[in-house]
């Protein structure tokens, strides 16, 4: 498993996991949001905050991440590479990019959302604790926080 900074090269591979994941994706339901968020991935391949994992040619695992506002964008991992510590080694790769000692924080599911537990359990266990309850792309959500 390779993890690397995504390239515009690697767009057309990205976009085919995040066709895979969407339905667990709020804001990503239509054709226009899933240009949209082309277009955002785009713009952070540009500013080196985009991270890949390849198996086997395959595009395996992804996580955007900003470095302004210290925070973990977007993760997700084909399911056909699942439980091989794909996205545990994608945060890793993030970490190594961020500003040393800041907080890093995200957004993910509320506790009650059964689209959430995995995600949820994921982060606990690389030590991010649950912070305020807020609203993703009109979903509720809520702010996880690692301290650094």
């Amino acid at each position: 498993m390779k993890i690397k900074l995504a390239t515009a090269q690697d767009i057309d591979a990205w976009m085919a996991l995040v066709e895979q994941v969407r339905d667990v994706f709020p804001g990503l339901e239509t054709a226009q949001a899933m240009e949209e968020h082309r277009a955002t991935v785009l713009r952070f391949m540009e500013t080196s905050s985009a991270i890949c994992a390849m198996g086997d040619g395959q595009m395996a695992g992804i996580l955007l991440f900003s470095r302004e506002a210290s925070e973990l964008c977007f993760l997700a991992v084909d399911p056909n590479y699942r439980r091989q510590h794909i996205a545990q080694k994608l945060v890793a790769s993030m970490l190594t990019q961020m500003e040393e000692g800041k907080d890093i924080s995200l957004i993910t599911y509320q506790e009650n959302d059964p689209n959430g537990q995995a995600a949820r359990a994921f982060y606990k266990r690389l030590g991010f604790s649950e912070g305020r309850l807020t609203k993703g792309f009109g979903h509720p959500a809520q702010e996880f926080i690692l301290k650094r």
